[in-house]
């Protein structure tokens, strides 16, 4: 006898869940854990539930679907990922391209059920595919004791290189990030400023600029940081952006 699968439902619209819920209701094999209206919430219900597959929306509110499935994937053990969606040809193309499974609003039972039996975890490549559908993230993840930890863009103080791993600066504590911090910059670039080779500030965070101790027989600058004491040098190469905000 085999165990029942874990199920865990998102979508930001109450009928497409209630959809969901009554196609799902039909298959003796699958127990629905939880039900989520966005990708945040997803994400909290996937750690406390730890489900095999989640029913994933492209297009909700806050965190989509996309970047969701994305944080997904940092779990001890990732769920299998089936995206839903209303017709978006561009989404499609890149699903088909992809081999990544996606049922196409309005659902039908036989290609719900086909879906589930097949569902797998999503390698990385699909994932990076698969990003140009979702807007910049607006969280970064962390996985602590097991856990994936949400930090929001908006809490993020700057992000120090430092031997293979990132610090994430907030300012309540910091955490530790297996990124890279060039994608990172690529990817944020509109909201951090990279003032060292090492180190990404957020523009809305540096309360200005003031020249520091002596470093190669002159003084230095360094950023003042708005919600923390430490401050962050600022390299010569660098030195160009002092002079641009002020």
């Amino acid at each position: 006898m085999t165990s029942a699968i874990k199920l865990l439902i998102a979508d930001d619209e109450a009928p497409a869940r209630n959809r969901l819920r009554e196609l799902l209701g039909d298959m003796p094999n699958v127990t629905i854990v939880a039900e989520a209206k966005n990708g945040q919430e997803a994400l909290n219900l996937a750690n406390e539930h730890q489900p095999d597959i989640v029913l994933l929306d492209i297009r909700m509110p806050g965190m989509d679907g996309v970047e969701a499935a994305q944080h997904l994937q940092k779990m001890v053990t990732p769920p299998a990922v089936i995206f839903t969606t209303a017709y978006d040809s561009y989404a499609l193309q890149a699903f088909d391209l992809n081999a990544v499974d996606y049922l196409l609003k309005p659902i039908r039972f036989e290609r719900l059920e086909t879906a589930i039996h097949k569902a797998r975890a999503l390698l990385p490549k699909q994932l990076q595919a698969l990003a140009p559908l979702s807007p910049q993230r607006s969280h970064i993840s962390i996985i602590e004791r097991g856990r994936i930890l949400l930090i929001p863009i908006a809490d993020i103080i700057y992000l120090r290189a430092e031997l293979k791993y990132i610090t994430v600066r907030t300012v309540e504590k910091e955490y530790l990030l297996e990124e890279s911090l060039n994608h990172l910059e690529q990817e944020f670039g509109s909201t951090f400023i990279r003032l060292h080779r090492n180190c990404l500030v957020a523009k809305a965070y540096i309360l200005g600029y003031e020249k520091r101790g002596i470093e190669n027989g002159e003084k230095h600058w360094a950023a003042l940081l708005k919600g923390v004491p430490e401050v962050v040098d600022v390299s010569r190469r660098q030195q160009h952006l002092i002079k641009l905000s002020t």
